[in-house]
């Protein structure tokens, strides 16, 4: 009895596990680290946008 290996599409699903190990880490990392992008972050939109207004206008 001969035994065949059929291996085509083996690289795409290597392929996809990879990716889906990429994807659940970014999750877990932003996840984890959420409080710390939102208590840190010195952007402040609506202070830029006015300073830009601001330093348009007077030339």
């Amino acid at each position: 009895m001969i035994i065949v290996f059929d291996e085509c599409g083996q690289g795409a699903a290597e392929y996809i596990l990879l990716f889906g190990g990429v994807i659940v880490i970014a999750i877990a990392t932003l996840l984890i680290y959420t409080e710390y992008i939102k208590t840190t972050n010195p952007l402040n939109v609506a202070k830029d946008l006015n300073s830009v207004r601001e330093s348009v206008n007077s030339g």
